[in-house]
């Protein structure tokens, strides 16, 4: 399942059992719900959970050199895969086997022999719960006015990049976008036509913007950050002025504005190559003091900033 594009793609599930009549067994039953990919011991469950972030996890307990209980603990001890749901399947079938896996962090617990059919059933019923959880953990991630990502998302998002960058010594741009004078647009043709105007530069922006690591984000009110991975300064101000210039091509009317006759935008951007593990908060000071600068001179521009 791609976390991000909901039931557009097969969900993934890793099968994991050392008898391949077994492996073969459960990719017959699973192959047209889902992605099947499988390992035959511990160490190949861990490296292809760690490589392929399955969806979920179908794992025998009765393995050699590394059983299914020490699977799911080195498992549930990784950031990088404790979140994965992991279903035992196991000859084991006394209760306190079962209580054992379920203590362990599995979430269901089948026994040998398994019946197909209630086996395809409980996989289906497992994969359908990953899949509201991820709808959930986007909508958590959204704004709900503008359907752009949120400030958590955006901070989310900055963390990861700046480690990114620093480990390749690539520049990070910020830029922070204002409305210009949207108090006046709000007080003279009201909040229902200001939450348009929001959805309408947002969704703008978002278009504009066509590279994976680049971020357009609501931070709040009328303002918005954009996160530009791998930009140096020059860059990162086009990219701002060509976003400055498509708002003011929306050709939306202010009645109120004493900059334009049109819905315009003031931004300012920093650039920093990144160092050390935490955000400079000297990033967003920087664009905010760009920004500042910006208004300062008239509005509807943009004003970059390069760091140390």
């Amino acid at each position: 399942m791609d976390k991000n594009q909901g039931m557009t793609a097969l969900p993934t599930v890793l099968v994991v059992d050392d008898e391949k009549q077994n492996r073969d067994l459960l990719t017959e039953l699973l192959h047209e719900d889902c992605r099947v990919i499988l390992a035959k011991n511990g160490n190949q469950a861990l490296e292809r959970a760690r490589e392929q972030q399955p969806d979920l996890i179908l794992l025998d307990v009765l393995m050699p050199d590394m059983s299914g209980h020490e699977v799911i603990q080195t498992l549930k001890n990784d950031d990088a895969t404790r979140h994965i749901p992991v279903i035992f399947i196991s000859a084991l079938d006394a209760p306190a086997d079962e209580e054992r896996g379920l203590d362990l962090g599995a979430v269901d617990y089948i026994a040998k022999p398994f019946h197909p059919s209630i086996v395809r059933k409980r996989v289906r019923n497992h994969l359908l719960s990953v899949h509201h959880r991820h709808l959930l953990e986007n909508l958590a991630m959204i704004d709900s006015l503008t359907e752009i990502a949120n400030r958590r998302r955006y901070a989310e998002v900055l963390e990861s990049e700046w480690r990114r960058c620093a480990r390749n010594a690539a520049p990070l741009s910020l830029a922070i976008v204002d409305v210009d004078h949207f108090k006046a647009y709000n007080d003279h043709l009201g909040h229902a036509a200001g939450d348009r105007v929001l959805r309408r530069i947002a969704q703008a922006m978002n278009g504009l913007l066509r590279r994976p690591g680049d971020l357009v984000a609501r931070y709040g009110g009328e303002e918005f950050a954009v996160l530009l991975p791998e930009t140096d300064a020059d860059s990162g101000y086009q990219i701002g002025n060509e976003l400055r210039q498509q708002i003011e091509a929306l050709a939306i009317a202010h009645p109120a504005s004493p900059v334009a006759p049109v819905i315009t935008v003031s931004l300012g951007g920093m650039t920093i190559v990144p160092a050390g593990g935490d955000v400079d908060p000297r990033l967003f000071s920087g664009a905010d003091a760009a920004l500042y600068a910006a208004k300062a001179e008239g509005r509807n521009r943009a004003f970059w900033r390069l760091g140390d």
